[in-house]
């Protein structure tokens, strides 16, 4: 029987470094991995207009960064920074009421857009939301993301499509994707289209390349290294 796993995850220590970056004690270590998670969460539901790819957390004794890699970061930052003055208040009130806090919202903009498997996966769910015809939507993004310079991308859609009484899964696929291989950059997300008929997963496979590190290239704390082709 074949096991299915995360390809970032696979790939973590090796190519990819994690999300959030602090130590905790032990009984401080539960509250801040929940802590993370549900922020993470509320702010990929919150600012899912703005392409959001990633939010990478750090903390240390006195302060909390929030780090939103985003596709459209003058969405989040508004008219004189006041988006983020903004959700630094909702922040607060929603997980840190009662307490002082430290907060830095820091926002970021992604170089290549159609290289990130949630923001394309967003587009995608958005799309068949919308009741866009999802093979055109799944064949026309894989089409966008290898024009981008990618050397292998696979869409997968499942759920019940277009309102079928019996659940089934479609994908198109370009180039390779090696799953197996450490050094293969492989970018993945997973997102939930909610439509009338009910949720309808979309999956988002998109390799970039072999990663090789050097000693003049070692990787820093929260980079990643330099990418060269075969």
């Amino acid at each position: 029987m074949g096991h299915k796993i995360h390809p970032k995850v696979f790939r973590l220590s090796t190519i990819y470094t994690w999300d959030s970056k602090w130590f905790a004690p032990r009984r401080d270590y539960i509250q801040y991995l929940s802590e993370d998670v549900r922020l993470r969460e509320y702010l990929l539901a919150e600012l899912t207009d703005a392409g959001v790819d990633s939010v990478k957390i750090d903390r240390n004794r006195d302060k909390i960064s929030i780090n939103i890699i985003s596709a459209k970061p003058g969405f989040i930052i508004g008219r004189a920074g006041a988006g983020i003055e903004e959700l630094k208040k909702k922040l607060k009130k929603k997980f840190y009421r009662g307490r002082r806090v430290n907060l830095q919202i820091n926002i970021k903009e992604v170089d290549n857009p159609s290289l990130s498997a949630r923001i394309v996966a967003q587009q995608v769910a958005k799309e068949i939301e919308n009741r866009l015809p999802y093979r055109r939507s799944i064949k026309m993004a894989v089409e966008r993301v290898m024009k981008s310079g990618a050397k292998g991308a696979k869409v997968m859609v499942g759920g019940r499509l277009n309102g079928a009484d019996i659940a089934r899964k479609e994908r198109v696929s370009q180039g390779s994707i090696p799953l197996h291989n450490l050094r293969a950059d492989v970018d993945f997300a997973r997102v939930m289209a909610r439509t009338i008929y009910g949720a309808v997963g979309v999956k988002v496979w998109i390799y970039k390349g072999e990663v090789f590190e050097t000693e003049d290239n070692k990787p820093k704390a929260g980079d990643r290294v330099k990418r060269k082709s075969r």
